[in-house]
């Protein structure tokens, strides 16, 4: 149930009825607004729980939750849930859209000092690239493992850039938060709930991609494993369902974003280079996304696509992401969403807080 406390409540009246939960073995997560307090409980409630929550001193409305995911449903927390990274980069909210770039996979240190050095320059602050691939072929490339993630780390030191990567196994989550910035899951692994649950024991971010074949429920109820761990950090990521359509590789379900905005309080980014499977497509799908409201957007890029070892189709070369970058800020000011862009600096000049861009 959902416990929404009046404007003037007491911190004694809030502490009170926290305890008095608490004593009959129910967890109880509190959100404090700028105006008001709620507290959500997570536990079995009766008619009589919320008949006698409801008189008690503070309290200005108790709601029954039908819903299965309480954590990540937007009635308990009304307010929209704000990722800030170690520089103070905000993704969610009113904060500026975020753009994640970069390729599929690390193949060398050129490959990806290149592509970072390209997406920077585009004013880019995130970047993306797998160093365990999960592939549907067990003959197709699989990563460079650890070997990958120091690359990573090694580039994204030089470029000033946070790094997103995949992480597949749950043994692997402590060593890979120490190389990432935002932990991925992949859609493969949306409902491996093991995963799910040491991922739900870390505190850095993390970004959950929706599964070829989930629902929204679906999708939200995996992200209830996380938070229900305690990790409060989690960005969702639509990425294209399974349907009957055979010309894209998933078909990027673009309303997910508003049904997800109504449903839930967590960030949503779209992933259109998954989403199409087609070069072609992915610019198209980018533009909607920002329109729609996304919170943001991640993009493959490959220095040569044409010879990518992994998702190569799907991949944008320089100059169609630097075009799309300029087209991505004149959405934004269409759709009053500005477009997270940080003018580059060498690694000695790099100011630390980027800015939101506005065409000229």
């Amino acid at each position: 149930m959902i416990i929404v406390m009046h404007r003037g409540a007491t911190e004694p009246e809030i502490q009170h009825i926290t305890k008095h939960l608490t004593s009959r073995g129910v967890n109880v997560e509190r959100t404090t607004g700028k105006q008001q307090t709620i507290l959500t409980v997570i536990g079995g409630s009766s008619g009589n729980d919320i008949a006698s929550m409801a008189a008690m001193p503070g309290v200005q409305e108790v709601v029954r939750v039908s819903s299965p995911y309480r954590l990540s449903a937007r009635t308990g927390h009304p307010e929209d849930t704000v990722i800030t990274m170690t520089d103070g980069t905000s993704i969610g909210g009113k904060a500026p859209a975020i753009v994640i770039a970069g390729p599929c996979s690390v193949e060398s240190e050129d490959q990806l000092r290149r592509t970072a050095e390209c997406i920077r320059k585009a004013g880019v602050r995130f970047m993306r690239g797998g160093a365990f691939k999960p592939r549907t072929s067990p003959y197709a490339f699989q990563g460079l493992g650890f070997d990958g993630l120091e690359l990573l780390k090694k580039v994204s030191e030089e470029f000033g850039l946070f790094i997103v990567t995949e992480v597949m196994e749950p043994a692997h989550v402590p060593s890979i938060a120490e190389f990432t910035d935002i932990v991925q899951i992949g859609s493969r692994n949306m409902q491996n709930y093991p995963l799910l649950r040491q991922i739900g024991n870390i505190r850095k971010p993390v970004m959950l991609k929706r599964g070829a074949s989930a629902t929204v429920e679906e999708w939200l109820m995996a992200a209830e494993y996380i938070l229900s761990g305690g990790n409060d950090k989690v960005i969702l990521c639509e990425r294209g369902i399974r349907t009957f359509e055979p010309t894209t590789r998933f078909t990027t379900d673009i309303s997910a974003v508003p049904v997800v905005k109504k449903l839930s309080h967590l960030p949503i980014l779209v992933d259109p280079s998954h989403g199409t499977g087609h070069r072609e497509y992915v610019g198209s799908l980018a533009r909607a996304a920002i329109a729609s409201g996304a919170d943001g957007i991640m993009i493959e890029v490959h220095p040569d696509p044409d010879r990518a070892l992994s998702d190569g189709a799907q991949s944008l070369t320089f100059e169609q992401f630097e075009e799309l970058m300029g087209e991505l800020v004149r959405v934004g000011d269409a759709v009053n969403r500005p477009i997270l862009v940080e003018p580059y600096h060498t690694t000695a000049q790099k100011t630390d807080r980027p800015v939101a861009v506005k065409s000229v």
